[in-house]
């Protein structure tokens, strides 16, 4: 049964107040969930909910998503991510914390975890990888002007872009069903439910910035940079796909061979959103990794 957060809160980090939910026992080993992007701390419930029996399960927000500030620039830097994320390590105080992370949240748990090997029990990174090698060829084959031009173009769009309108619940979810037709009508509730905020007229409004989606080109860590960040990491890692993905398989396009001990799980089935598509199947895994000794 989907069980609501038991503890809800904010802490700042770089001056922005985020938002975290827990479940659990508080001095039961730590499990923190990095949600991706367009995405909110709610949409882990289902696996807080059966991770809370034996952890502690810690959510957030990202910034700029769900209940967390919105940066004033509408500017939202990897590390920047990274950072929050080492802020709330810091203030509950966590000697060593497992991460599981989704798309988004998976990069970032990946890049803490190479920087702070140490402090990583086990870490889940689903479809967290980045961009595949062919992706990343065909990205570089565009001269970088024009990658730029493109980037300014698109970036004053989204800045100006007004926050998308929903006039009811019930728009919202038939949205949300039309983008993932494979979620069942019980996730599309309640993803929902959860992923909007109401406006100051009484309209509805996805909860996250628009203005902070995509990439500046050339504004982040290079291929080789990441590949040492992966290789850096030393807990035991599971990196989770779904072959029904866009996302490629990092065991077959060279990825996984940067890390130490990796372990790749491919899910049938299962999209970009391996943990709601195939939800049972995902569960056996990550529970069954959680609980293997080093």
């Amino acid at each position: 049964m989907l069980q609501s957060p038991e503890r809800t809160d904010r802490f700042t980090s770089q001056r922005l107040e985020l938002a975290k939910n827990e479940w659990g026992d508080p001095e039961a080993s730590p499990v923190i969930l990095v949600h991706g992007g367009r995405d909110q701390k709610r949409s882990w419930d289902w696996v807080a909910t059966r991770l809370a029996c034996d952890y502690r399960v810690i959510t957030y927000d990202l910034r700029g998503h769900g209940d967390s500030d919105r940066a004033n620039d509408g500017h939202y830097g990897m590390m920047d991510h990274v950072l929050d994320l080492v802020s709330l390590v810091e203030l509950l105080d966590l000697e060593q914390v497992s991460l599981i992370g989704h798309s988004l949240g998976g990069n970032i748990a990946l890049r803490f975890t190479g920087l702070y090997p140490d402090r990583v029990d086990r870490l889940v990174a689903i479809e967290g990888l980045g961009p595949s090698p062919k992706m990343l060829a065909e990205r570089a084959s565009i001269p970088i002007a024009d990658q730029l031009r493109d980037w300014v173009s698109e970036r004053r769009k989204r800045v100006n872009r007004l926050p998308r309108r929903l006039a009811t619940l019930e728009e919202a979810k038939a949205r949300m069903r039309a983008a993932f037709p494979q979620l069942s009508d019980v996730h599309i509730h309640h993803l929902s439910e959860t992923g909007i905020r109401a406006t100051e007229d009484g309209a509805m409004r996805w909860a996250y910035d628009p203005s902070g989606m995509g990439f500046v080109p050339g504004g982040d860590l290079a291929p080789a940079q990441l590949h040492e960040l992966w290789a850096a990491i030393a807990c035991p890692t599971l990196l989770v796909y779904g072959r029904d993905s866009w996302a490629s398989d990092p065991a077959a396009d060279g990825r996984a061979a940067h890390f130490q001990a990796a372990q790749v799980v491919s899910l049938e089935g299962a999209g970009h959103w391996v943990h709601h598509d195939q939800f049972d199947a995902f569960m056996t895994q990550i529970e069954a990794f959680l609980r293997t000794p080093d």
